[in-house]
């Protein structure tokens, strides 16, 4: 299988997604904005993953050079169309809706760290998250939430945001929650986004980063490798 990955910083990595690839090698290539790569023009594989990153759907050209909402929202878009299967993680999962036509949101709450999240009905049938328990714990570092579309369906929420997972087709997912942190990864965030947890410590989602060097990252990649293994 052919993936390509869509990154739009460098302490936003793949992690487990792309360990995951290499241990059944798959060929994998990466789309790196932050190094002024291109978006491709083909799109001669069959999953597209969109990466998170600080930025937003609504961040423009001239406050982020290197990202381009609305070209990313059309590669999507044409991916989708095609049939690709594709992943969107935090904002990659906001460009998917709006790829499909629904706004992004803030969320009611900020979370940093790692919460439990809750499948709805619907997610608890849903044949790519077959095995999973109803409720889990899966690391979090946002303030926003994907839109939903008339087609969409929620499949999992947290207390501090309505929207942790959403199907928008049968082969088309947003993870607004990460799966894929790994201590490495956790050492990324903190190094380029730590700031943030200064900033908002005291909310009621926001860890330390002591806490978030004490979790078992192994866990929560054991699920994702659950639902890539779907694919």
């Amino acid at each position: 299988m052919k993936i390509h990955i869509v990154r739009h910083e460098s302490f936003e990595a793949p992690a487990a997604i792309e360990a995951w690839g290499i241990a059944y090698d798959h060929e994998m290539t990466n789309t790196h904005l932050y190094k002024g790569e291109k978006l491709p023009e083909d799109i001669n594989f069959d999953f597209l993953v969109v990466m998170g990153g600080p930025q937003s759907p609504a961040t423009t050209v001239a406050e982020c050079p290197y990202f381009d909402a609305q070209k990313e929202i059309a590669l999507i878009k044409k991916s989708v169309d095609a049939g690709k299967f594709v992943l969107g993680v935090c904002l990659g999962a906001q460009l998917i809706g709006e790829a499909l036509g629904a706004k992004f949101d803030h969320s009611p709450n900020k979370e940093i760290g790692v919460f439990e999240v809750t499948l709805t009905e619907e997610g608890k049938s849903d044949p790519m998250l077959a095995g999973f328990p109803e409720k889990f714990p899966v690391g979090h570092w946002h303030g926003d939430m994907p839109g939903l579309t008339p087609e969409s369906v929620l499949l999992a929420y947290s207390a501090g945001c309505p929207r942790q997972i959403v199907r928008y087709t049968p082969r088309v997912y947003g993870f607004q929650c990460y799966f894929e942190f790994s201590p490495g990864a956790i050492e990324g965030m903190i190094m380029y986004a730590g700031h943030e947890l200064e900033e908002l410590k005291g909310l009621p989602y926001i860890e330390t980063p002591e806490q978030l060097r004490s979790h078992d990252y192994s866990q929560i990649n054991n699920l994702l490798f659950g639902f890539l293994d779907k694919i």
